[in-house]
């Protein structure tokens, strides 16, 4: 593991950076961080050289380079956790993996119009962020967590932490920030992700950046 680099953006605003770094604290793989401020001259200088996709993060591991987030809680699983990243049971498995591919490709709306922002005071919120399709992808990870949570008897989304637990982490984040209503049930997994040492450590150092991107801020 000397040789893990993750390459990951602002850690007031990246969500996609967060999951895997959540992974990599919740099982103790140690990496060197490579911070990339976004929409910035360094990202345009410094960026491409790092990342084929021209995105973060990215995992560099010796001469293996992984993009994307899911991607690289994928490789981490099988190259240094001997899978355990995911539940053992194929059947198990199999769920957890379509939650978070669902998390991955989905919920466009909630993701623009509730930028993760852990400097944001809580419960501002901008009008629209409350449109109808935004109202139906929260409804609809509300069931996701719920369902998982009463059918794998919790405390996480399949009994212990996996790697779709790191994928709604940023999830937990932006309906809190938000101030997002939801059941006693749903309620208690965010705050289980927000309690989490390594989320905490990574809020610690965000609300030390300084760097702002203005389309994530939305003053109202």
């Amino acid at each position: 593991m000397a040789d893990l680099k993750l390459v990951i953006g602002n850690k007031n605003y990246s969500s996609w950076s967060l999951r895997p770094w959540l992974l990599m604290q919740h099982f103790g793989l140690a990496c060197e961080e490579i911070p990339i401020a976004l929409f910035t001259p360094q990202m345009a200088a410094e960026l491409p050289a790092l990342s084929p996709s021209g995105k973060v993060p990215v995992l560099h591991d010796g001469d293996v380079v992984i993009w994307d987030s899911l991607a690289i809680c994928e490789y981490l699983s099988e190259r240094y956790l001997d899978g355990r990243g995911w539940p053992a049971d194929l059947a198990i498995r199999g769920h957890a993996r379509a939650v978070c591919a669902e998390m991955h490709s989905g919920f466009a709306a909630l993701r623009s119009e509730m930028s993760m922002n852990l400097r944001r005071p809580i419960g501002r919120r901008a009008e629209h962020a409350v449109s109808d399709q935004c109202h139906a992808d929260i409804r609809r990870i509300e069931q996701i967590w719920l369902d998982c949570l009463a059918r794998y008897d919790g405390p996480w989304l399949f009994g212990e932490f996996s790697i779709a637990d790191a994928m709604f982490a940023p999830v937990a984040s932006r309906l809190h920030t938000y101030a997002v209503e939801l059941s006693a049930e749903a309620t208690g997994y965010v705050e289980r992700q927000l309690s989490q040492p390594a989320f905490q450590q990574w809020r610690k150092a965000a609300l030390q950046e300084t760097g702002r991107i203005e389309f994530c801020e939305y003053d109202d």
